[in-house]
């Protein structure tokens, strides 16, 4: 997450994240060489699912869960623990690999392994597992706009393609609850 003001690193990154919110996190992510539209629908529902379910769970530090019974606190404490586990294997059983990357609506910085086939203007097909908890992942269409070696493995700039105004809402609204979460986390430090 980039503290206003703070400079940019490199002119790509300035424009995929230069006037807008962004994340910088570690998730299951994989990029292969594809063209097409990816799941968008599919990727509009699972975002929308996701942020019902946050509104619901107010873990994001700026309520408690004082109101709710001691009982209900400790079935959804539990019930957090199961879909995480429940998370972790699948993902294990899945194979997205958890990598750094840096996320916005208009694309993500992230380091592979491997990407000699991953030179700019390739069309790609961009998997994301939105959130640890729960074992699915987007499909989202991008064009790699640059690429620089790394002492281990390659940084891939991407720049999503294509996408619905819907799933880019759903987007938008879904890094400002990480945003958010991010936030409440560092002030509780």
């Amino acid at each position: 997450m980039n503290e206003p003001g703070a400079p940019l690193d490199t002119p790509v990154d300035q424009a995929l994240f230069g006037d807008r919110l962004d994340c910088s996190l570690v998730l299951p992510v994989t990029v292969t060489v594809a063209s097409g539209p990816g799941r968008q629908s599919q990727a509009i529902t699972l975002l929308q699912g996701l942020a019902q379910i946050e509104d619901l769970r107010k873990d994001d530090g700026s309520e408690e869960h004082g109101d709710l019974p001691l009982l209900a606190q400790r079935m959804d404490a539990k019930l957090d623990l199961i879909l995480a586990l429940v998370g972790r294997l699948a993902m294990r059983a899945d194979g997205l690999p958890e990598r750094p990357l840096r996320w916005s609506r208009t694309g993500l910085r992230v380091d592979l392994d491997a990407a000699e086939d991953l030179v700019p203007d390739t069309r790609v097909l961009v998997r994301l597992q939105p959130v640890e908890w729960l074992p699915d992942h987007l499909e989202l269409p991008a064009t790699v706009i640059a690429r620089e070696a790394l002492a281990r493995g390659t940084r891939v700039w991407l720049a999503f393609a294509e996408l619905t105004p819907g799933l880019v809402e759903a987007l938008d609204r879904h890094l400002f609850r990480l945003h958010r979460r991010q936030v409440a986390e560092q002030r509780r430090r």
